[in-house]
Formats: structure tokens, sequence, C-alpha cells
């Protein structure tokens, strides 16, 4: 099992916060500070300990908004370096008690809270805070990120496309857009090429949460960007359509040129061990074989019907392989499931069925037992 998060997050938090602060903010409290945080900070989770450290600056800082986040802002250390997340661990995660601040103090100060959200996001990514914004002043607040869309920054852009995920896992919906996407796609619009890779992935997560309520509205907008598409752009399209992908929406796979698995065979099946404990591993495996007269593109996708505690079951779906096969060509294909127990997926005994998936159909099925 993994560490729990919240070790990543230890008494010295608070003790960082303070010292960020304290030299700007002369008379700055640290000894009573820290004190007030680390009450029962030990049985707290990692967010309701940055909620504690948040709530402990509303008592430490100026009432008046605009002076707090004047402090706040000059208190900030440099900006995360280059246009990646990759590499900054848990670091930026210090910012985490300003994301709620700005969150819970800032509605009725628009101006300054989106000045010191536009700062802060170069630090710590504000997509929780700048919901707060969106639904309570959507149309200044969308204009401003429409701006935002062409800064120099990077992870500023990125909030743009972040920020207004319809169903952001982390943070409340934003149902006006899951209701109606069209304010958030025409920002994405703004996106589609953005040189950095990190904007781009945000841009696909954000139609990926869109194809969810309206499966539609994701496959007319990556048709119409695929058209003249960069390959860059392509790569982005491919990873928005992975939901839809999954799903076997016949629009999403046609866009990505899968054609029908009408004469795709599969031989060879073999599911090693068919009886395993739980905290094992079970491997697929069988050859793939192109029985049409022409070449085809194939999206192979492995489903599992998992067992649930009552007895019913739920699915998931596993990536195996894309692959293009020339007339009468074989590829031997294989995938590992695991059977351990993971915070997201819990396993119990009984029969489990799997099929294999080639561009949407089931050409193939098998089954194996866990025992407890």
């Amino acid at each position: 099992m993994a560490e729990p998060l919240k070790n990543f997050y230890g008494p010295d938090i608070p003790l960082k916060v303070a010292a960020m602060i304290e030299p700007v903010y002369p008379g700055f409290d640290t000894e009573t500070f820290v004190g007030e945080c680390l009450v029962g900070y030990e049985d707290l989770e990692l967010t309701p300990r940055a909620r504690q450290i948040s709530q402990c600056l509303g008592s430490h800082l100026p009432a008046a908004f605009g002076d707090a986040a004047r402090i706040l802002t000059a208190s900030l250390g440099p900006p995360i370096a280059g246009d990646e997340l990759i590499g900054q661990g848990m670091r930026s995660f210090v910012y985490l008690p300003y994301v709620y601040y700005v969150a819970e103090h800032g509605a009725g100060h628009w101006a300054a809270a989106m000045s010191f959200q536009h700062e802060l996001t170069q630090r710590m990514s504000c997509e929780y805070s700048i919901r707060v914004f969106i639904e309570s002043d959507e149309e200044r607040t969308m204009a401003r990120l429409r701006e935002w869309a062409a800064d120099d920054n990077p992870h500023v852009r990125r909030l743009v496309s972040e920020g207004t995920r319809p169903r952001l896992p982390w943070a409340p919906r934003l149902r006006r857009f899951v209701a109606d996407p069209r304010p958030v796609v025409e920002l994405l619009d703004l996106l589609k090429d953005d040189p950095s890779s990190m904007v781009r992935r945000s841009v696909a997560n954000n139609l990926n949460d869109i194809g969810k309520d309206h499966p539609g509205v994701l496959t007319e907008v990556c048709r119409r960007w695929m058209d003249g598409g960069t390959p860059e752009r392509e790569a982005m399209i491919r990873h928005a359509l992975r939901g839809a992908v999954k799903r076997g929406d016949r629009e999403a796979l046609d866009i990505l040129g899968y054609g029908s698995a009408s004469d795709v065979a599969v031989a060879n099946m073999a599911v090693e061990p068919d009886v395993v404990a739980i905290g094992g591993q079970v491997r697929v495996s069988f050859t793939l074989i192109n029985a049409s007269p022409t070449s085809g593109k194939y999206n192979v996708d492995l489903k599992v019907h998992f067992v649930k505690a009552t007895g019913s079951t739920s699915s998931k779906v596993f990536k195996v392989r894309s692959v293009t096969l020339t007339p009468e060509e074989n590829v031997k294909l294989s995938k590992i499931i695991s059977v351990a127990q993971h915070t997201t997926r819990t396993h119990h005994p009984g029969i489990h069925q799997l099929e294999v998936v080639v561009n949407g159909a089931v050409v193939a099925a098998d089954s194996f037992r866990i025992t407890g």
C-alpha cells in the first residue's frame, strides 16, 4: 500500500508557511499561529490539514482581504520553472492553504482575488479556488480566463482549462457547465494548439470530462479539431477520446481511424492462473489475427467484470494496445491484471468474467476465479 499522502504534509508545513509570511509581515505571531495549526493536526488527512492552516491564516492576517492578499503575494517563493509539473512532487502543496484562503475569503473582492490567483497558480494550481469565482461571477471570471488563455506563463494558461473542467475530481462540479459546456469549449478552442504539453493535456482532460455528459459535443469538437491538426493536436485528441474509446463509442473510434472488427479473430486465449488468491495477479494472453483482405487498425482493450461484495459486478476496461495489421497478419498480446487490494478497487471472491474488446466489439471471452 502506498504511504498516506498526509505523511508528506507533516507538522513542518505550518512552520514553512509561517517562515514565508513573517519576513513580509513583521506583526505575524509565528509561535501562536503554529500552535493553533497543530491542534488535532495528527488526526487530520491532507486536505483538512491544509484547511486548518488556512483557517488559522484567517485569524492572523489583516481582516481586509486586499491587505491579506498583498501579504500572501509578497510571501510567495519563485514560480515553478518551465512548463511541466513533473518533478514538483509535493513541494508546491505548501501553498494549498493559500488556495483555500482565497476561496474562503476572496468572495466580494473579485479584482484582488483574481490578481492573487494569477500569481499563486504559478506556484500551486488554483483550479479549486477559481471555481468559486466562476460560480459567483461567471461573466467577469470567464472574460478574465479568456485573457489568461494568451498569458505568457503556461501555468496560468493551464488554469484556464483545468479550472473549468466540469467534473474536476477533487472539487465541486461546475453544474452550469455540466449542463451546457459551450462556454468551456470556447476557451478550449483558444488552447488546442498551446505550445505546452502540460496545457494540451489539461485541455484533453477537460474534453474527456465533457464527454461523460455530452458525448456528441466531445466527438463534434474532436472531429473539427482533427481536420488539419498537427501531430501534437492529434495526440491531444487521442487522449481526450480515451474515455469514449473505452466505452466503445463508435463515433470516437471512427475519428481515430478504427474501423470494424468483423474480420478479427482471436486464437490461443489463455488465463493464467485461472484460480488466484486476493493479492495475486492474472495474466491474460491471446493472438489477434486480421482475417480481412485489407489492412486494419485495431484498438485492443480488456474488460474485466469484477465481482462486488453484493455479488453483482462492476466492469473496468484496461488498455492493451493499438495495432495495425496487414491481411492475415497476427500479433501476440497480453495483459496482467492485479488482484491486490487497491484504494480505488477492492477485490472479492467469485468468478470474474473478462472480454477482449476490439474497436468497441467483444471478440472473445473467458473467466478466472478469485479465492479469499
